[in-house]
């Protein structure tokens, strides 16, 4: 059928789950012909996905108004708009536990699942397409489901997925995965096929990553993270093969992998969310062997290196669930050295990656949480300062909370580097203020610290200054005094 017609499915307030995961295997005609049909008609929906969706189809449904409800994550600007105007409700989830609420019926259950799939397998299961994200959960929990079969995507991506559903409690048992390179489930996705309700053909590809060259700032904050690799190899804390890593998506953690191109680190493995182009860079350099992730998100030039060629990944790479790629015990077990950006950090290593003056959403903690709190190491990155040096990165206290100084081990900037394992709140603050603050803040910085601490307490602070920088950043556009 065609999307119009799959779309007079839809009811109004329904629970929709959809594919898709960082602009890989969404929704591609389906979603947007919904949004469409809420121009002329009433009709919101709650919208569960695996994270964002591309070809703005988030904004579509926003600005059309077809969202009541959205989460666990999201990228576009319309909708951030949408829900900071407090016009939709958002949900900001760690990535690894929607689909559990659903699991254990805590959350509505899911009336359609809008699932993009390369093609029907003959045993009537569901080859998936450049992401698995929630999909195999939807396929199992939903009511009904339509599928936008994706003839773009080349029949050669089988094999590609490692579908594996944990049991519902009481009764899970261990994850199998001892390393990244482990599969331990099916290849396609089982579905009953009675939930099937419509069939629509599409032959759109994903749209493409934004891919940002590094920078001065983001070279910076490469070499001091590879700098400390190489101390800890040194020490005996590491080899060079390193542990698995993790990292986020964006320019910095693009900036990160590519660093390691001219480094001696060799062998390398990856389970992580997202594999960006970075990550194919560093397979075709042969510094990187095996990559596990829960979708493909890459630049327009990657794509076709990829996709034109999945012979040559199809050992080294691997999609799974998000539930799996970002299960904690996982996380772990397998030693994980977690990598992810934050919007500021305070000086006893808070850090808030969420919301821009604690009150205004910026996209979602994503899976970071998921790795922050259980990473061998969790690192978090950000540049000192931005705006032409008028704000601030580093901050007396977070306006937001996403990660507590207990789930922070590393915290770097362009200006330096602090590793905060093993010191107490005022150890912390003190290297925090030493190695990562911008020069135009660090007096008032080192003053604030200063005089909290001869106020006394464990973690010194002054509360009637505490957000005096956010406070200062809205009355008059700049953190500077």
């Amino acid at each position: 059928m065609s999307a119009e017609e799959a779309v007079l499915f839809f009811e109004n307030d329904m629970v929709v789950g959809a594919s898709g995961f960082t602009k890989a295997g969404d929704s591609k005609v389906v979603l947007e012909a919904l949004a469409k049909r809420a121009k002329t008609e009433e009709i919101k929906i709650t919208l569960m996905t695996g994270a964002s969706l591309g070809h703005d189809t988030d904004g579509k449904l926003a600005e059309a108004g077809a969202l009541k409800k959205r989460m666990p994550f999201q990228v576009d600007r319309t909708l951030r708009n949408k829900i900071n105007a407090g016009e939709v409700l958002f949900i900001d989830q760690h990535l690894s536990e929607s689909v559990e609420l659903l699991h254990n019926n805590i959350a509505r259950p899911v009336d359609i699942a809008v699932l993009e799939v390369a093609y029907i397998d003959r045993d009537g299961s569901l080859v998936p397409t450049t992401s698995v994200g929630n999909s195999a959960t939807f396929a199992e929990l939903a009511d009904k489901i339509i599928l936008e079969i994706n003839t773009a995507i080349p029949m050669e991506v089988y094999g590609l997925h490692d579908i594996y559903k944990a049991e519902n409690y009481p009764h899970r048992n261990v994850i199998p995965i001892v390393a990244p390179w482990n599969k331990i489930g099916r290849k396609t996705i089982p579905v009953n096929p009675d939930k099937i309700v419509g069939i629509v053909f599409t032959d759109k590809k994903d749209s493409p990553a934004d891919i940002a060259e590094p920078d001065e700032k983001t070279t910076a904050i490469a070499n001091h993270i590879l700098k400390f690799f190489e101390q800890e190899v040194q020490l005996g804390h590491l080899t060079d093969r390193l542990l698995p890593l993790q990292a986020g998506i964006g320019k910095v953690a693009n900036a990160v992998l590519t660093g390691f191109k001219h480094s001696n680190f060799y062998d390398l493995t990856m389970f992580s969310e997202v594999l960006q182009d970075s990550t194919f860079d560093l397979i075709d350099s042969g510094i990187l062997s095996f990559a596990s992730a829960s979708s493909i998100t890459v630049s327009a030039a990657c794509y076709e290196r990829v996709f034109g060629n999945l012979q040559k990944y199809r050992d080294k790479v691997v999609l799974r669930p998000q539930n799996i790629s970002n299960t904690p015990g996982l996380i772990r077990r397998l030693g994980i050295i977690a990598i992810n950006t934050a919007i500021e950090f305070d000086i006893y290593g808070n850090v808030n990656s969420t919301h821009v003056s604690g009150t205004k959403i910026m996209n979602g903690i994503g899976g970071s949480g998921d790795f922050a709190r259980n990473a061998y190491l969790s690192i978090f990155v950000t540049q000192a300062a931005s705006k032409g040096n008028t704000i601030s990165h580093v901050l007396p206290m977070v306006s937001h909370v996403d990660h507590t100084e207990h789930d922070v081990d590393i915290l770097v900037t362009d200006i330096g580097l602090a590793d905060l394992r093993g010191l107490a709140p005022r150890e912390r603050a003190q290297k925090i203020i030493d190695n990562c603050v911008h020069p135009d803040f660090k007096d008032e910085l080192q003053s604030y610290f200063d005089r909290a601490c001869a106020r006394g307490g464990h973690t010194p602070h002054l509360l009637e200054e505490a957000f005096s920088w956010h406070i200062r950043l809205s009355e008059t556009g700049t953190m500077q005094k």
